[in-house]
């Protein structure tokens, strides 16, 4: 919000304007006509709301040299809104080495443009306002102490980083991981789906199964590595229509040839649950934890794991059981594509939960519904997806047509697993609680790809050259670990719990200077009114904040930017602990 100023008819008068955007533009709407100029310096009631406004804004009302605050605001300009929120941001890129990185690929690559300040300006622009590109270029004054980056080269900026992306991935590890000797033992992998604004397919967008049910749009596979923390390690780009299972290969190779990574055990949801990608994982020299297919396995196994002998049970605080679960001993024994045999010694650790089971119910019912509808029309059988309905439905007849019935001894196959869930682990070292601990917390790359699909609105992806779509991407993972890194540090300092992704980003966000110029051309900044969250940031990052009133060489000192460079630097803060 600002407030504004227009003529007509020889009077000036005064509106406090609101900026929205609609349909990708930026409009204006009036929220109050506050009415003519020269009566409301007339008026005073009117007065008297300023001065109230003044006192909930901490600004001083009266001072000694130049009375009282109407006075010296009579020729005040219209007011301009400057975000310094950003600042906590800034902070990070220079703790978590990544301006240092792109200082090195500028200096290295000779290039000529400012890529560390281009590169922040559009990272920090998906953490708090994701934008496009044009409108970045166009809002980029909303930050105070930034220099003016150049449209052609944010564009330029996104090809470098998309030619450049396993050696920044590399720096990232060695400088937040080999360096500060933090170990990795244990990581996350998951696979998502990043749709385009596009229905040309090419080697890399392509359309698939889309995880976020844009069926007509072409899309790309992402999957990412994540560190028990949540901290992003690594990601890998693949054709929109490559199956979950077959990523895994590209990533292991590059933990263990580029990072460095002699042990860890890598923990994933059961679309990477393929005996060869299992064996895979043996092969590099790392153990897994996966979710199992249990309803796949043999008659002999699902007695074992149906058994209700062995399960311990766990209950909550007034003796309820919660869940019970037992470890079976288990050897999965497969032959590759060439005919070798294979043993993979593994714990099947089987849990039950009345609630799951429940659910399980539910879900089946409805699928059921789904089929008995679909029955009714035959037609509408062969176009349906196998994972609704149609699983409930067999074909008595495959040489004859219209020969569909329910699949009662399916469906009654998977009764049976109502309330179960399994999960295979090749670390037999491990007690069950450990690694039912390690898989439980698979939800931290869900909530990953979340928090960049929402929070940072990464899609859908409107660049169409193979570079800079890679190059997005690299944007985004270096945004995305700059989000993450602010949660845990917010989380392990703070009192109260502020570190989720949208109010971080709300409360950054409201973090603002107004700056008016007043009588004889002289630029007053004025800090607005900000909540204990925004104070408590700010602290937790060792920032100070600024005083309600300041020129700009005194915030430039103040906030410590280094004003040689062509964007905004944190130069001398000191380090978060």
């Amino acid at each position: 919000m600002f407030i504004k100023t227009t003529k007509a008819k020889g009077y000036e008068y005064i509106k406090l304007v609101e900026s929205y955007r609609e349909g990708g533009t930026v409009k204006h709407r009036t929220l109050y006509n506050f009415g003519r100029s020269d009566l409301l310096k007339k008026s005073g009631s009117f007065v008297k709301i300023v001065k109230r406004l003044c006192e909930i804004a901490e600004v001083p009302i009266k001072d000694e040299t130049s009375g009282s605050l109407m006075d010296r605001l009579d020729g005040c300009g219209e007011a301009t809104l400057y975000n310094y929120g950003y600042l906590a941001y800034l902070k990070l890129w220079k703790k978590l080495g990544i301006e240092d990185c792109l200082d090195d690929l500028q200096y290295n690559s000779k290039i000529e443009y400012p890529l560390p300040e281009t590169v922040f300006l559009m990272a920090v622009q998906h953490l708090l306002e994701p934008r496009s590109k044009l409108s970045t270029y166009e809002r980029q004054g909303r930050y105070f102490g930034m220099g003016q980056i150049r449209l052609h080269h944010m564009y330029r900026a996104l090809e470098t980083l998309g030619g450049w992306k396993e050696d920044i991935e590399t720096e990232m590890y060695e400088h937040n991981y080999m360096n500060a000797k933090k170990k990795v033992d244990i990581v996350f992998y998951d696979v998502t789906t990043i749709s385009f604004e596009s229905v040309i397919a090419d080697g890399l967008r392509n359309f698939g199964f889309s995880k976020n049910c844009k069926f007509n749009e072409v899309q790309v596979v992402m999957g990412m590595i994540i560190d028990a923390d949540g901290l992003p390690v690594g990601y890998e780009l693949f054709g929109g229509n490559t199956f979950d299972g077959k990523t895994m290969v590209k990533s292991l190779e590059n933990i263990k040839g580029r990072f460095g990574v002699n042990r860890v055990i890598i923990v994933a949801d059961r679309g990477i649950n393929s005996k060869g990608n299992l064996n895979l994982i043996k092969k590099a020299g790392y153990g897994y934890i996966v979710s199992s297919k249990i309803k796949g396995m043999s008659q002999k196994m699902q007695s074992k794991m149906l058994d209700p002998t062995g399960f311990i049970p766990v209950n909550d605080k007034d003796g309820k059981e919660v869940f019970r679960y037992k470890a079976i001993e288990y050897e999965n024994k497969f032959e590759d594509d060439e005919g070798i045999a294979y043993s993979l010694p593994e714990n099947l650790i089987v849990s039950y939960s009345p609630k799951r089971a429940v659910k399980d119910l539910k879900d089946r019912e409805r699928l059921i519904e789904k089929a008995k509808k679909l029955l009714e029309d035959p037609k509408k059988i062969k176009s349906a997806f196998k994972r609704g309905g149609k699983k409930y439905i067999d074909k008595v007849d495959p040489k004859k047509e219209d020969t569909w019935v329910l699949a009662t001894e399916k469906i009654e196959k998977d009764a049976k697993f109502d309330g179960y869930y399994g999960i295979q682990t090749s670390e037999k070292d491990l007690s069950v609680a450990e690694a039912l601990e390690a898989y439980r917390t698979l939800w931290k790359i869900e909530e990953s790809f979340r928090i960049m699909k929402s929070t940072m609105e990464i899609q859908p992806v409107y660049h169409w050259s193979p570079h800079r779509i890679k190059g997005h991407f690299v944007l985004c993972y270096l945004a995305f670990l700059m989000e993450r890194k602010m949660e845990l540090i917010l989380k392990s300092k703070a009192d109260e719990v502020l570190s989720s992704p949208q109010r971080i980003q709300e409360t950054l966000n409201t973090m603002q200077l107004a700056a008016v110029t007043v009588d004889g051309g002289k630029e007053i900044f004025i800090k607005a009114k900000t909540s204990p969250l925004c104070n408590k940031i700010f602290k937790i990052l060792k920032i100070k904040m600024p005083p309600n009133l300041n020129t700009k060489s005194e915030l430039i000192d103040h906030f410590q930017l280094d004003t040689e460079r062509s964007a905004a630097q944190l130069s001398f803060f000191d380090p978060i602990d």
